[in-house]
């Protein structure tokens, strides 16, 4: 095989994969204007129904054109060597091996990041704003940008550089220390995230003593599940859309609830809601998906330490000299379709677990509050009631809601 016949498997790869998914969009679109199942009457009346018509309409529009630009600028930069072009930059001004690589990444992600903010500023001050979701202030949204980049260079750059260095000193037996420090970090992030990282972003204070809580600390202690630490984080400062999660492990564990979910659902209806998170944990989903997560990772890393020493991935991309960071460039473009195969298993798997942890909801608590809170959620967040089949089975991690009332119906 040339570098050249490499080149236009990259070319047909990315291009078979934006018609595969357009065509999936335009599948979906075709049912925004389906009657409301009879299970789902009382989420929308008449006016908020065409509200969220109007609201999926216009982010497909939106990302047909969002697509486009971002599928014109991937072809034009491949096309154009413009992976050559930086890879020259980032020599100019060194020749260490694992300072050029970070160069390198941070000109491509830095320019990534640049062009996609104007997309990134219309959904949030032009879409969201338009359909009454946005609170973002721009002072927030730009320090939201300052902190990503900040926290990319830290500790991407960290975790780069570390990779970069035990291939150079081990070569083809690098995957094990990149599998090895990946997942590490992937454990420290599931245990620490909301205690590190979520502060930067966002306030988190602990759930008021109260009735609220009260009824929490009661259905943890019925099920066994230890529970003490409970937060309030201030996701109104974004959004009205609202959201609760459970995160860490062991003394680590926490649950934290969106503002917002608190102002859109009564007591009930969060007690149900953190039924169905504890559902997940006592299902052991997620330690399941930790360890494919790492399983998977692995799997990956091992398949790029038998191609990434080959020149013809760096030539397929237009650069004469090989090096480690192009070919891992070339690499993620040529492993994308086996990536979205492993996304479909995922999502799928996902769903049965959504089921799961329902019915553990249901059998533990109640249904009732849950299904009621599913719908308020969907009614917030204009969702799609009528989503098409191959959609929900490409994109969706969690069932469609008719599916989700019905199964905790029966």
């Amino acid at each position: 095989m040339t570098a050249t016949t490499l080149f236009f498997i990259i070319i047909g790869i990315i291009t078979v994969d934006f018609i595969i998914d357009k065509i999936i969009d335009a599948l979906n679109a075709k049912h925004y204007n389906d009657a409301v199942p009879q299970e789902l009457q009382d989420v929308y009346d008449e006016v908020e129904y065409k509200k969220s018509q109007a609201y999926k309409k216009t982010n497909y529009k939106f990302g047909i054109w969002s697509s486009l630009f971002s599928l014109a600028l991937t072809l034009g930069f491949l096309i154009f060597d413009g992976f050559e072009y930086v890879d020259t930059i980032a020599r100019s001004y060194t020749e260490d091996p694992i300072i050029v690589p970070l160069v390198f990444f941070g000109i491509i992600m830095l320019g990534s990041d640049i062009i996609s903010t104007p997309f990134s500023y219309y959904k949030t001050f032009v879409i969201e704003e338009q359909f009454g979701f946005n609170k973002t202030t721009k002072k927030t949204f730009i320090l939201d940008k300052f902190k990503g980049l900040f926290m990319m260079a830290v500790i991407g750059g960290g975790i780069l550089a570390s990779i970069i260095w035990f291939y150079q000193q081990t070569q083809e037996s690098f995957w094990l220390y990149a599998w090895a420090i990946v997942t590490v970090f992937t454990v420290f992030m599931n245990m620490f995230y909301s205690k590190l990282i979520v502060p930067l972003f966002n306030k988190q204070t602990p759930l008021e003593e109260g009735s609220l809580r009260e009824k929490i600390s009661e259905y943890a202690t019925s099920v066994g599940f230890s529970l003490n630490k409970i937060f309030v984080i201030d996701g109104s400062k974004r959004s009205t859309k609202a959201n609760a999660y459970f995160s860490g492990f062991g003394n680590e564990k926490r649950v934290t609830l969106y503002d917002t979910l608190i102002k859109d659902l009564d007591e009930e209806e969060i007690v149900a809601v953190l039924a169905h998170e504890v559902g997940h944990y006592k299902k052991k989903h997620i330690v399941f998906n930790l360890v494919a997560s790492i399983l998977l990772t692995g799997l990956t890393l091992y398949i790029l330490s038998i191609f990434i020493s080959n020149p013809l991935l760096s030539n397929a991309l237009g650069v004469d000299i090989p090096s480690f960071h192009v070919g891992l460039i070339a690499f993620g473009l040529l492993y994308s379709p086996i990536s979205e195969v492993t996304g479909l298993i995922m999502n799928y798997v996902s769903r049965q677990f959504e089921y799961q942890a329902d019915d553990y909801a249901k059998s533990t608590y109640a249904s009732a509050p849950l299904i009621t809170s599913l719908k308020k959620l969907s009614k917030s967040s204009l969702s799609n009631l009528t989503p098409h089949s191959s959609y929900v089975f490409v994109h969706y991690s969690h069932p469609t809601l008719l599916e989700r009332v019905r199964n905790l119906r029966s």
